[in-house]
């Protein structure tokens, strides 16, 4: 049988790469996007065909609607097929700035943050959601599903990065609203909220969580969170493990969010 197909945005690095080792562990074959050189991501890249992946690296921004054609082309011309979609990609603010602060809290910071993280990935699903109806629609078996990565951030306020905070919140959204139009075809769509995740992304504040973690009670599980915490719920979802549960929102963040007395 064919191999199914994951397309994992942000894939090369950080949480995205612990969803794509654990999704080579389940069988799939990887198709991995971001911004970088081939270079950049070859040892990635290595890691996921010697866990027995053929792996295809589309360099390209998830912001910019011809990179995103180009990049489904590349997986037809390649695979033929597209199984799952995991929509992680996304950057955190260039500078973390109060909401009240109009010089750096800027429109035009704004713009370019919610490009990446809330209107590529929108686009992108509504794309690779009409591919898989045409796929449903050739083969009743064929099982897709598509998640988003989103944050605590879509319900935890954090005023020196709204813009960051509500581009969390309006994938969130866009987790029901794929999930409500594709349930006539049995397409899941789900969303994890990763909370504290030791990444490259948040080692310029690691000094400010490892407090937080091990000297106040932020946390209910006192460690940082890591990608591979991540990856594995993701495995659940594609495996199908979680029936009955599309839309649903699914927080890894170690009882951050969990409301205490």
């Amino acid at each position: 049988m064919q191999k199914r197909v994951a397309l994992v945005t942000g894939g090369g690095r950080g949480i995205g790469f612990g969803i794509c080792e654990k999704l080579a562990a389940e069988g799939y074959n990887l198709v991995l996007n971001g911004c970088s050189e081939f270079a950049k991501v070859e040892k990635a890249v290595q890691t996921l065909e010697r866990a027995g992946a053929e792996v295809l690296y589309c360099s390209g921004d998830v912001a910019v609607a011809d990179d995103r054609k180009a990049m489904l082309a590349e997986v037809w011309a390649r695979f033929g097929r597209l199984d799952v979609l995991v929509n992680n990609a996304g950057v955190s603010p260039k500078v973390r700035a109060d909401i009240l602060d109009e010089k750096a809290a800027n429109e035009s910071e704004f713009e370019w943050l919610m490009k990446i993280n809330l209107q590529g990935p929108y686009f992108l699903t509504q794309a690779c959601a009409n591919w898989m109806i045409e796929q449903k629609q050739a083969d009743d078996a064929f099982a897709g599903c598509i998640i988003n990565v989103g944050s605590v951030s879509a319900t935890v306020a954090s005023p020196n990065r709204g813009d960051y905070c509500i581009s969390k919140a309006g994938l969130g959204m866009v987790t029901s609203l794929f999930a409500a139009r594709l349930g006539e075809f049995s397409i899941p769509v789900y969303e994890i909220r990763p909370g504290i995740i030791k990444t490259d992304m948040t080692s310029g504040v690691a000094e400010k969580y490892d407090h937080l973690i091990n000297d106040t009670d932020l946390l209910v599980e006192k460690r940082w969170g890591a990608p591979e915490d991540v990856g594995t719920v993701a495995a659940a979802m594609v495996r199908g493990d979680m029936p009955y549960a599309t839309g649903q929102a699914i927080y890894v963040d170690g009882g951050l969010s969990l409301p205490r007395l």
